[in-house]
Formats: C-alpha cells, sequence, structure tokens
C-alpha cells in the first residue's frame, strides 16, 4: 500500500510538469492542448473549421451545402467534447496550479471560444439553404429574397451574438502563459474571431435593415444625396444634386431628380442639433442645404435633408441615403456602363473624372454643368435596379462602399437607426471613449479645387502613465492643383471675391477631432506655435485653423495632445474625399495600463 501511495504522491507531483511538456507540443491555430485528448479534439475541431473555407466558396449548390453541414457537425461534436474536458474540477485545478496555471486558463478559454464558434455556425447553417437559395435566384418578385432575409435576421443575430462571447472569452484569458506557440495560437484565434464576428455582425445587421428598408411592409421614401467631393464638406462633399429613393417590396427607383437649386434654404431651422452644434456651425447649417453637411456626423446632415425636403413637398421621409462619384464609380463596374442621352458612355473608370473634373472644363455655364450631372445622376438611377440582380455580387461591393464611406444611410425608424449607427454605413461621429484622431476638411473658398488635395495623418501614441497619455497627431495637407487654365468656377474664390488671390489658391477650414476627456496642449502650423479654435462636439474636442494653400503648396499642422489612458484601439475615421488620405498609426511597445 505505501508503494503505490508512494508511486501516486509522484505522478501527482510529476502532473505540473506533464502539463508544461504538453503544451510545448502545441503547432499553432487551433491545435491547442495541455492534455493529449484536449489537444487531439481541438486539432480535429480547428480542421473542420479550416475545411469550412474552400467548402463554402464552393457555391450554394446541394451537395456543397450538405458538406458544410456535415463538416460544421464534425467540429462541433470535437469542440463539445475539448470543452467538456476543460470544464470540470481537475482542469480547474491546473488553472490554479503553479507554473501551469496560465497555460491551463488560456486552453480552457480557446476550448470555450471552440463551443461558441461551432455553436454559432451550427445555428447559421440551419438557413444557409433557404438564405443561399433565395439569393442565387433572379425571381420576378424580390420579396422572396426579403423573406428569406427577414427569416435568416434572428438566426445571425445569436450567432454574431456568440462570436462576440468568443472574442470575449479569450480576451480575458492570460495573453502571456511564458509559452510562445500558446501564446500564437490565441492571438491567431482572437483575431480571426475579431474579423469573422465583425462580418457575421454586417451580416446579421443586413438581414434586420434591408426587409423593412427596402418596403417590404410597404413603401418607404428617401432623400438621395449625391455628394462632389470637389469641394469638401464634413460628410465628403456638397450636395451638387439630389432626388427621391422609392423602395417598395425590395424594388427601388429614383424620383424627382434636381440640382442642389431645387431645395430652398429655409427661413427657419428645420432641425435642432444642440448648443454645440449651432456654436460651431450656426443655425445656416439647419436651413441651406450649401452647407448642411459642414459636421462629420452623417445623422445631422441627414436630418436637415429631410427637414428642408418636408417643408418644401410637405410630404414624410423614412430617412436618407448620400453617395459620391467614387460610390458610384464602384456600382458602374458591377451593373456596367451606362449611356446618356446624347450617346456619352460613363462608366466605372470614367465616372470620377467626368463629375469632379472635366465637367467643369466642358461647361463653362454652372446649369449646363449642372443638366450634364442630372443626366448621369439619371442613367445611374435608372440602372440601380440591375445592381440587386446578384446578391453575391453585390455585397463584396456593397462592402467597399461601406468601408471607405462612399455610401451612408439615416433611418426615422428608431430601431434601424440604432443597427445603423453602430456600422460604419451610418457615418457617426462615436462617442465612445478611447484614443481618437479624425482629420475634417470643409472648403471655405467656394471653388471647386478639393479634386486636387492630398491629405495624410499620422497618429502617434506615447507611453500611458497615471491615467494619462501623450499623443502627436501630424497633417499634411497638399494643393495639387495642375499649371494652366481652369474655369474661373473652379478656382473662383467666394470668401474675399474683391481681394486678389493666385489662381488655383484654396482656404480650408481644417478641423482635427480628439478623443473623449483629451486636451491639446500645443499646436503648430509649419513648425511654428499656432492658436486654434477650440470646441465641442459629441463630446470630442474639436481644434480648428483656416488654411491658406497656394497652387503646388504642402503645408503641415502638429497637434500635440494629453488624452485619456485607454486600452480601446485608436479611432482613426476618414473623410471621404476625392483623394484617398494616406494614414499611419504607431503606438508605445509598452501599450497601455490605464
Amino acid at each position: 500500500m505505501r508503494s503505490s501511495s508512494s508511486g501516486g504522491r509522484a505522478r501527482r507531483a510529476l502532473l505540473p510538469l506533464f502539463v508544461v511538456l504538453a503544451v510545448l507540443m502545441v503547432a499553432g491555430g487551433w491545435a491547442v492542448h495541455l492534455g493529449l485528448r484536449v489537444r487531439d479534439h481541438l486539432t480535429a475541431a480547428g480542421g473542420a473549421l479550416t475545411r469550412l473555407g474552400p467548402l463554402v466558396s464552393a457555391g450554394a449548390s446541394a451537395p456543397a451545402l450538405a458538406t458544410v453541414a456535415e463538416t460544421i457537425a464534425d467540429a462541433r461534436s470535437h469542440a463539445a467534447e475539448a470543452r467538456r474536458l476543460t470544464g470540470g474540477p481537475d482542469w480547474w485545478l491546473l488553472s490554479h496550479a503553479p507554473f501551469a496555471g496560465a497555460a491551463a486558463t488560456t486552453v480552457r478559454g480557446l476550448a470555450q471560444a471552440a463551443g461558441e464558434l461551432t455553436d454559432a455556425l451550427t445555428g447559421a447553417q440551419r438557413v444557409a439553404v433557404p438564405l443561399a437559395t433565395a439569393l442565387s435566384r433572379s425571381p420576378a418578385d424580390p420579396r422572396e429574397r426579403l423573406a428569406a432575409l427577414d427569416a435568416a435576421a434572428p438566426v445571425l443575430e445569436d450567432a454574431a451574438t456568440r462570436f462576440a462571447r468568443a472574442g470575449t472569452l479569450l480576451r480575458d484569458t492570460p495573453a502571456d502563459t511564458g509559452l510562445a506557440t500558446l501564446d500564437d495560437a490565441r492571438r491567431t484565434a482572437l483575431e480571426q474571431v475579431t474579423r469573422l464576428g465583425g462580418l457575421l455582425r454586417t451580416g446579421a445587421d443586413t438581414a434586420a435593415l434591408l426587409p423593412p428598408m427596402l418596403g417590404g411592409d410597404g413603401p418607404r421614401r428617401y432623400f438621395l444625396a449625391f455628394q462632389t467631393n470637389a469641394e469638401a464638406r464634413g460628410t465628403g462633399g456638397l450636395v451638387g444634386a439630389f432626388g427621391i429613393l422609392k423602395a417598395d417590396r425590395g424594388r427601388i427607383a429614383v424620383e424627382r431628380l434636381s440640382a442642389d437649386t431645387g431645395l430652398f434654404t429655409s427661413p427657419v431651422p428645420v432641425a435642432d442639433h444642440g448648443r454645440d452644434f449651432l456654436r460651431r456651425y450656426g443655425s445656416g447649417a439647419t436651413r441651406a442645404l450649401s452647407v448642411s453637411n459642414l459636421s462629420p456626423h452623417f445623422p445631422y446632415a441627414a436630418a436637415t435633408w429631410t427637414g428642408l425636403w418636408e417643408r418644401r413637398a410637405d410630404t414624410r421621409l423614412d430617412g436618407a441615403v448620400a453617395v459620391d462619384p467614387a460610390g458610384l464609380a464602384h456600382l458602374l463596374r458591377l451593373i456596367g456602363p451606362v449611356t446618356l442621352p446624347g450617346g456619352e458612355k460613363v462608366t466605372g473608370e470614367n465616372v470620377v473624372d467626368l463629375t469632379e473634373r472635366a465637367a467643369y472644363a466642358r461647361y463653362p455655364d454652372p446649369m449646363a454643368r449642372k443638366r450634364f450631372l442630372l443626366e448621369i445622376a439619371g442613367a445611374v438611377g435608372e440602372a440601380l435596379p440591375r445592381s440587386l440582380a446578384d446578391p453575391a455580387a453585390l455585397m463584396p461591393v456593397m462592402g467597399r462602399m461601406v468601408d471607405e464611406r462612399r455610401i451612408q444611410v439615416w433611418s426615422r425608424h428608431g430601431a434601424e437607426q440604432r443597427i445603423l449607427a453602430r456600422a460604419p454605413i451610418g457615418g457617426v461621429l462615436p462617442s465612445r471613449p478611447g484614443p481618437f484622431a479624425g482629420l475634417v476638411v470643409n472648403n471655405s473658398a467656394g471653388g471647386k479645387l478639393d479634386y486636387y488635395l492630398d491629405r495624410s495623418l499620422d497618429y502617434e501614441l506615447g507611453p500611458c502613465r497615471d491615467g494619462q497619455r501623450p499623443s502627436t497627431v501630424r497633417v499634411r495637407l497638399g494643393n495639387d492643383t495642375p499649371e494652366g487654365s481652369l474655369p474661373s468656377y473652379v478656382t473662383g474664390r467666394l470668401d474675399r471675391p474683391a481681394r486678389r488671390h493666385a489662381p488655383g489658391s484654396n482656404l480650408l477650414w481644417v478641423s482635427l477631432y480628439g478623443g473623449l476627456g483629451g486636451r491639446l496642449t500645443e499646436a503648430r502650423l509649419d513648425g511654428e506655435r499656432t492658436a486654434v479654435l477650440r470646441g465641442i462636439e459629441r463630446s470630442h474636442p474639436v481644434y480648428s485653423v483656416m488654411l491658406e494653400l497656394a497652387p503646388g503648396q504642402s503645408r503641415s499642422l502638429e497637434f500635440d495632445l494629453t488624452e485619456v489612458a485607454s486600452r480601446e484601439s485608436p479611432l482613426v475615421p476618414v473623410q471621404p474625399l476625392a483623394r484617398p488620405q494616406r494614414t499611419s498609426v504607431t503606438e508605445d511597445p509598452r501599450g497601455c495600463v490605464p
């Protein structure tokens, strides 16, 4: 008996060593283990999940969907067993043991996350067949698609919630276990879960929004704004034309196209956005279309647009949609060229240049240019229903438009707007804490030179100390207006028309939006200390300067900030202008512990 007892004590004494040795056998990805059985089940589950990618890409055929279902079931079975093995009292003891405790805790988190993921995929797979079937057809009545999306919405919502829970489980596990292979496995799993969870969240939101917003419950009407980035505004560009977008049981059409002159200035404000908005932009921003979107917060502009239309037409709208020439280019690459009444072809390759540069050179008369732009908007509007013919092809195009903020949407219906507000398509200036640097440019000259504007932003975050963090934001703006004559409508200066200006010079109202609770310690213009106008918008501190740019000139602004220490990832929203902004973010390698 003594010998047996001694042997048992020896085995128990060696158990932590066995655990460490087992963890050292980890090979990355999902193949994480502290015990051989856990390792085998997680390896099998990971292998099954890896096989899903090519299977999903194979399409929505019955054999492919059947194989997907079998593969998910296999992964779920192994993940459930790994979760069971790491959920008992034995594993709890391991997670509290010296040396092996951190590793055991992380492995348990990986097993729990795998269980959540496979449960989520099992639920989503049940609606995959009817949804894929409906989306792959081209039915005469698109209500079938809306019905399939509506049925899938709660299932996708549950799956997105489970993915978010899996991410939380992984984030709550030790990142530094002392074992590089295990730490790499955790980091890789967290990155993948975050990425895929974001896609699933987008899918769930899309399934919830499209049926009602496309008129599944009855006709909807939206203000449709065509923004031109040649004259910068906070949401992108000046509204050069507009229309009314009608959606009825999945069918869409553009009605009542008009130039910007078709919406008159209201004698009284049509919206109330609060005192901070009024101080910063004045009452004119809620009375006139031309200055209605100075703020980067899209719901402000959208509410003003619908208010202006409703005052004119005495008809209630359900929301607003904004697109710009770059967004139209993405759509035209999907639906193909459109032909104008005169026979000219407008394509995804030439629509940006046509609307933001060539039209100004071709038509010295502003009204002739506006008629030309309305022809383009009308031709694209007529072709727009074709974009819905192939949802599988449309989704990546819409994804790119949303990522670049080439399309922004606001809904008057509260439940829909709450979903839109948490997604990029909502164009919301977020009021969440954390490091933030948003560059916003508004044209103050009244010309159309922002087609030639170059922008870069470098955001450098320092170390956290005593609840604070020093940061520096460096902004460079360049006026790349070409030499030679441009129409006076493009180069004209309405800010001081009596004053002589170099042709091609520009005046910009440049604003940096900082993180909540932060403050500016110093600002520099071209290396020299400068004063800035300080304001507040949606709790963000805002620092603004008026910047004159001669043709061919580049100028730099630097903002030294003291921010609130936060573990949140830096957020750098990019204003959708004609040319992309070059953005870089660097963080102190020591991280941030508030």
